[in-house]
């Protein structure tokens, strides 16, 4: 179990020879390491912040996905804060800390004349020059740990981590920036960062990252896209504007997608927004379809569920209207519509709105004829499939879902993200149905799946908190087990 901010860490000299901790250090990947930390030391988030001069934010981002470590003054910083040993510190790729002079350099101490030559000299609060077998008893790491948890590096560590003026934004912050139009960029027409077969291709890797819950990778990525492609919507004029503005709405679709998963709903509709913008200038109606979905969810996340199903039917009857021929990308984003309005439906326990959606969707799949991802959208009869799962969970039918999720093949299931969501919403129909053993389960095997769909997202912590309320003590110790290995707090 983690320790108080102010108990020492004690490192078993075992966790250094771990092939998991020799893998973490040869990939550089600090993240891991401070799970293994949590998992093998019992340090908690502050302590390691403490030791290492970051925030128990910076940690707690690191840890989960958010932050990769990459200068290799903070790679000192954390190894010098762990008191790794040399050959942990070269398979960092640092130097060692100790080095043997040759026999010829003779070492001269020089003793200030007012001090007693019998006397060690003082350790200051905060040092970490503590000989062990002069200064006290007990485990030298220990006290050499405690030592860092006081005085001046506790003030260090408290502003060490802080930005300065000018510092890079990250994460959210950098999509904030992104989204009011930060002036970032002076990109020129024709340029290689304007070239339309480069920023076609990274909307296409940002969707499928995000469709594979690498919502890390995607954070860091995308801010910089918007950028590119609000800089390309100004820049080039007729189809190749037409063009840049169709991926600027699915890029501000994709960001949409991700801060709704991390709760920011405030900067979601704003991307949401500034994505109907783009796909009504593009002259697209499927990317206006599409785009219209992520208006939808954002609505629903904001528990404006009338309106959102209104929003979901209402364009999708508009599309159908003026479309002529029903081709797979039609019928991809036209049924995922109506599969957006079906959920904000059962959210408002509308049963007959959300079954007639539910069924009309189920026919746009039959006619599309199989499961596919046209338009990102990942529609077909499976999908239709995962949301009746949805659906009679939001109404309260557990006993339904469960049914439903019974006849889902998973293998079937050809994104990342649609299966995890499937696990996730199983394990919580499982949980009100009292099964508290398999909901544990099935969230593990969730979290195997897609890591960053478990340990990054709220509404998932909240799945997990609910679980542990109402669980018999040895699921509970379970739970706590595993909700430690992975960084989640609850």
């Amino acid at each position: 179990m983690p320790g108080r901010a102010t108990d020492p860490i004690v490192i078993p000299d075992s966790l250094w020879q771990r092939p998991q901790t020799l893998e973490a250090l040869r990939e550089r990947d600090i993240g891991r390491l401070f799970h293994l930390l949590r998992q093998y030391a019992g340090a908690s988030q502050t302590q390691i912040a403490i030791l290492c001069g970051m925030t128990q934010g910076k940690v707690s981002e690191t840890m989960k996905g958010g932050r990769q470590v990459l200068t290799l003054e903070v790679f000192e910083r954390i190894a010098d804060g762990l008191e790794m040993p040399d050959a942990a510190r070269m398979t960092l790729g640092l130097a060692p800390r100790m080095f043997t002079l040759p026999p010829s350099v003779n070492a001269t101490v020089i003793t200030p004349r007012d001090d007693p030559a019998d006397l060690a000299p003082p350790v200051f609060v905060g040092s970490l020059d503590v000989d062990p077998d002069v200064r006290e008893e007990g485990d030298p790491l220990r006290r050499r740990s405690f030592t860092k948890l006081a005085g001046a590096s506790m003030f260090s560590a408290i502003l060490a981590d802080l930005p300065g003026d000018g510092a890079p934004l990250q994460g959210v912050e950098a999509f904030a920036a992104a989204l009011a139009g930060y002036p970032g960029i002076s990109s020129k027409p024709g340029s290689t960062t304007l070239s339309m077969d480069r920023l076609d291709t990274a909307v296409a890797t940002a969707k499928r990252n995000y469709q594979d819950c690498r919502y890390s990778t995607v954070i860091n990525s995308l801010p910089q896209l918007l950028a590119d492609l609000r800089n390309a919507c100004a820049t080039y004029e007729g189809d190749t504007r037409l063009q840049a503005e169709g991926l600027s709405a699915e890029a501000h679709h994709v960001a949409a997608s991700i801060l709704l998963k991390l709760d920011h709903d405030g900067l979601a509709w704003i991307a949401a927004d500034r994505s109907m913008q783009a796909a009504r200038n593009s002259q697209d109606l499927t990317i206006i379809g599409s785009s219209a979905r992520i208006i939808t969810h954002a609505l629903m996340n904001d528990g404006h569920h009338g309106a959102a199903t209104k929003t979901a039917s209402t364009y999708a009857q508009q599309i159908d209207h003026d479309t002529n021929e029903h081709t797979p990308d039609f019928l991809s984003v036209y049924g995922s519509l109506l599969l957006r309005g079906a959920v904000a439906a059962g959210q408002r326990s509308d049963r007959h709105t959300a079954a007639t959606l539910l069924d009309e969707a189920q026919d746009a799949g039959n006619r599309l004829g199989g499961d596919f991802n046209y338009r990102w959208t990942a529609f077909g009869p499976t999908n239709v499939q995962l949301h009746r799962v949805n659906i009679a969970l939001q109404l309260g039918d557990a006993g339904a879902a469960i049914q439903e999720a019974r006849r889902i093949d998973l293998d079937r299931i050809p994104l990342t993200e649609r299966k995890a969501t499937l696990l996730i919403d199983t394990s919580r129909a499982l949980t009100q149905w009292g099964k508290h053993e398999k909901a544990h389960d099935i969230i593990r095997v969730a979290h195997q799946l897609a890591p960053e769909e478990i340990s990054a997202r709220p509404a998932v912590h909240r799945t997990l908190r609910d679980l542990m309320a109402t669980s018999p003590p040895s699921i509970k110790r379970q739970l706590r087990e595993f909700t430690t290995e992975i960084g989640v707090r609850l």
